[in-house]
């Protein structure tokens, strides 16, 4: 858990996570999440990167919703959305902007660029989250993309176990060379499909223009 000027970031395992301030409470891409999340249906906004099970988990979002929940996904997760009994589902591509209350949710192009498991053409996305005047930048499954230079957030949630999407150390030259945050990174996805603690801890060794931070899954 990270506590950060009044909001509170929680990775809730893979590529997860819950961000909290005093009056909302935002998920992003709830996959296997714990048995205390079980009922809890407490969730204002559910962001959804794509349509991969691993991130679009219809049993972890019936944990979390509600009936006023507002849920932002990729276009390509609609179909399988339709029957949530939620306030208000929001299909986004890349370069799209809404406001929810306090919070300001921007997307941006999440694809790879040596492999096939996330084409550009499907238009899956990426999540810049403002919240309290901070800036969260949740890239998605991603490779090292051009996108990413144009930031500028406070904190990076970066994948970082290889084979689908970045591996850690093509993660750490992202961070490094383009990202920039300028208070912290965060790996992510790893220790469920592929990836293990290792490659979190090999990411935070060469990240060098921030601190880094391996969160313990909630």
């Amino acid at each position: 858990m990270v506590e950060f000027k009044g909001i509170t970031l929680k990775w809730t395992g893979h590529a997860g996570f819950q961000i909290t301030d005093d009056d909302k409470i935002l998920y992003i891409d709830p996959y296997k999440l714990g048995k205390q999340f079980n009922d809890l249906n407490n969730a204002h906004l559910v962001l959804i990167s794509h349509n991969h099970f691993d991130h679009l988990s219809i049993d972890d979002l019936h944990k979390i919703i509600n009936v006023n929940t507002l849920v932002i996904a990729a276009n390509e997760c609609l179909a399988q959305l339709k029957d949530l009994n939620v306030k208000d589902i929001r299909g986004v591509g890349p370069d799209e902007t809404i406001t929810f209350g306090n919070i300001l949710i921007k997307t941006i192009p999440a694809y790879n660029t040596n492999k096939e498991f996330h084409p550009k053409k499907d238009d899956k996305v990426g999540f810049i989250i403002t919240i309290n005047n901070i800036v969260i930048y949740h890239t998605g499954d991603t490779d090292v993309i051009p996108e990413m230079k144009m930031i500028n957030p406070d904190i990076a949630l970066t994948p970082v176990s290889g084979t689908y999407v970045m591996t850690a150390e093509e993660a750490a030259v992202a961070v490094n060379d383009l990202i920039r945050p300028t208070k912290m990174a965060i790996p992510m996805h790893y220790d469920s499909i592929v990836g293990t603690k290792d490659d979190a801890i090999r990411f935070s060794e060469l990240v060098t223009v921030c601190s880094t931070k391996i969160l313990e899954k909630e």
